[in-house]
């Protein structure tokens, strides 16, 4: 069965494309969130599939490491990685930008994608998948924190695209529609969440395209 890691998978969209991958590969999930694992670890047993839960930091390097390490050992390959692990720094004017929420979006948006490029490329090799997801709210207003350090990250993406298209792997950049997630509810808390889509549905419409 092919492998697939989903890198955000305790909640919000990467829950639910984990959970969709499950029918069709074998699930390593990555999170921070032991109880959002867990629940997915049952829902994907309940339809026969198998899950490998990696309750993990993705900042620490010396663990990506050795989660890609584990995943050689035991695999030998990758064949996608679904990449939705974000962090949603705090709404806040540019002349006001909390230091440790700028460096967490740093951390997490840009540093530790650049880092997991880095180790996981030489697992997913000519043939495999990279995914990722784009948000651009790059120069709106008082998304100082999320919207710069989530452009940096596609920008990223996009090298590694150009530079793969010859010669793998083949990443893949999607344009998610607005969903109820926990993260848009705290950029946009009056929000009717009625008219969005859920991660569910979004899961299901990209699913095709992830795996196409």
């Amino acid at each position: 069965m092919p492998t697939a890691l989903v890198t955000g998978a305790s909640r919000g969209l990467g829950h639910a494309l984990a959970l969709a991958l499950a029918p069709t590969h074998h699930v390593i999930a990555v999170g921070r969130t032991v109880g959002g694992l867990e629940e997915l670890d049952d829902r994907i047993q309940a339809l026969g599939g198998q899950a490998t839960l990696a309750p993990m930091d993705i900042t620490v390097p010396e663990a990506m490491r050795q989660l890609a390490r584990s995943i050689y050992d035991r695999w030998g390959t990758l064949d996608l990685w679904v990449h939705t692990a974000i962090h949603a720094g705090p709404l806040a004017p540019a002349g006001h930008l909390a230091a440790k929420d700028l460096d967490r979006s740093i951390a997490i948006n840009f540093r530790a994608t650049a880092d997991l490029i880095g180790v996981l490329t030489p697992l997913i090799g000519e043939a495999g998948h990279a995914v990722f997801f784009d948000d651009p709210r790059g120069g709106e207003k008082f998304f100082g924190h999320y919207g710069p350090t989530k452009a940096a990250q596609i920008a990223l993406a996009r090298s590694w695209a150009v530079e793969g298209e010859r010669i793998g792997p083949r990443v893949s950049i999607l344009q998610p529609r607005p969903m109820a997630t926990a993260l848009r509810g705290r950029f946009f808390p009056g929000e009717d969440r009625s008219l969005l889509a859920t991660p569910a549905q979004e899961a299901q419409r990209l699913l095709p395209l992830i795996l196409g």
